[in-house]
């Protein structure tokens, strides 16, 4: 039955979808300064921040933008992911926000981490992504997630910032003397998609080094940030995704990490596939390939890291 509508109640029905859509966005849009007592080791003269075709360079204000979880699916589980870019820039778009807006269709509450990147170095990307787990954590009832289940996934050298969040979250560099530092910083799973992992020969991504350690940097370093020998069986249980068309990064990367998780007893899921470029994504035109985000939920949901709902 057709039932006509005054003209004052489709002015209103207007008003109320724009303020829904306008609320929406300011919540997909909300930006969290994740150091509000003062960035560790701030630098002056840093150019300032500017974004183009969707990468982020010279990050000098690390924040976090929150991707809520729609309603009624909120409540369990919060991924905060770190765009890779070789420390150089930040792939927001392909390696943040559509990785943001997947996670949100399975009821995950998302965070896409601005780290800082060359102009820093080490130790402020570690710093930064320790920070966004400890904060996350810290208002897990605000944000309406579950403390006990946050986890960090990265993409290329966002993948070694997200492997290092797994197996260094105690390590000195990491604290600043505040009473945030309380607060564990040890991510409950991590996510890998063609990560960049050893720092040594023969496999390392020399850009994702330079960028990160300077041209010379020291042999105990290396070690130090070289994740695959830094797993203990208290690292964080992994989810890996690599193809061996991988010409930027070598698959060699993930098999390392995998084998060092394994040996140490650690959960542990590796996806290498054939086919693929580097830096693919959420690319829905790769065949297998593209089918990991359903490969990735089936595994969180197995290990009880997803709201029990049907999606």
């Amino acid at each position: 039955m057709f039932m006509k509508t005054s003209p004052i109640r489709f002015a209103l029905t207007l008003v109320a979808l724009t303020l829904m859509g306008q609320a929406v966005a300011a919540a997909e849009s909300k930006v969290i300064d994740l150091w509000p007592e003062g960035i560790p080791d701030l630098k002056a003269g840093i150019p300032a921040e500017r974004v183009e075709n969707g990468r982020a360079y010279s990050v000098n204000k690390p924040t976090l933008t929150v991707f809520p979880a729609p309603a009624p699916r909120a409540g369990s589980t919060a991924v905060i992911i770190c765009p890779g870019g070789g420390y150089d820039h930040l792939s927001l778009e392909n390696e943040g926000t559509a990785v943001a807006r997947w996670l949100n269709t399975l009821g995950v509450t998302a965070f896409v981490l601005r780290y800082r990147l060359i102009e820093y170095g080490h130790p402020a990307p570690l710093r930064d992504v320790l920070r966004a787990v400890r904060l996350v954590r810290s208002r897990a009832e605000e944000f309406g997630v579950n403390a006990t289940r946050i986890g960090v996934l990265g993409a290329s050298a966002g993948g070694h910032l997200a492997a290092c969040a797994g197996t260094l979250f105690d390590a000195p560099e990491g604290r600043t003397g505040v009473e945030l530092d309380k607060v564990s910083a040890r991510p409950d799973f991590i996510v890998l998609l063609y990560a960049v992992i050893s720092m040594k020969e023969p496999y390392v991504h020399t850009g994702s080094r330079h960028a990160l350690l300077g041209a010379n940097p020291a042999p105990e370093l290396l070690d130090h940030l070289s994740p695959e020998l830094q797993v203990t069986k208290d690292s964080s249980p992994a989810f890996i995704v690599h193809t061996e068309e991988d010409r930027t990064v070598s698959d060699s990367n993930s098999v390392q990490f995998y084998e060092a998780l394994h040996k140490a007893h650690v959960p542990v899921e590796m996806h290498l596939y054939e086919k693929g470029p580097h830096g693919f994504g959420m690319r829905k035109d790769l065949g297998q390939t593209s089918e990991w985000p359903k490969r990735c939920e089936e595994w969180m949901r197995g290990h009880g890291w997803l709201p029990e709902f049907d999606g």
